[in-house]
């Protein structure tokens, strides 16, 4: 099935491609969601037609990201949990964790942008830890773990 992308797809391609998609993922999921159109005749042409829409956009949501990024870019993100004696946590702090963190410090990050690709943290210690904002911005925060004390 011929697909016309009407946004940037990770490992598909890119605003205004014909790419061809199993039936069942433009079908199920591509068209539903808004993110293709099929390759029609009709369809080509009302793409484009709203070709300079999209492309506007597409990089608005760019400059927002950018902007974020730059907010974010030398946040330092302290979280306190319970730990034993090794500095091994009780539990582990995760993407959510991180993102509930950065959201009440003021700058708002949905649970999906934050990247932990070793896993979750499991120790006390210094992170770096990717947060990617758009396909094409990601920036780096460091987040520090701190052993809850145990006489609060």
């Amino acid at each position: 099935m011929q697909v016309i992308l009407l946004q940037r797809i990770a490992n598909l391609g890119k605003l205004g491609d014909t790419v061809n998609v199993k039936a069942g993922y433009g079908r199920n999921f591509l068209i539903p969601q808004g993110k293709a159109l099929p390759a029609t005749a009709s369809n080509i042409e009302k793409f484009e037609a709203r070709r300079a829409e999209l492309e506007k956009i597409e990089a608005d949501e760019l400059a927002a990201a950018n902007a974020r990024a730059e907010a974010l870019q030398d946040v330092n993100v302290i979280i306190r949990a319970k730990s034993g004696d090794e500095g091994k946590l009780f539990g582990s702090i995760g993407t959510r964790d991180i993102a509930d963190a950065l959201t009440k410090s003021g700058l708002p990050v949905d649970r999906s942008e934050v990247k932990l690709p070793e896993g979750t943290l499991r120790q006390i210690g210094e992170y770096n830890v990717d947060i990617q904002l758009h396909h094409d911005v990601t920036t780096n925060i460091q987040v520090t773990i701190l052993a809850e004390d145990s006489a609060a």
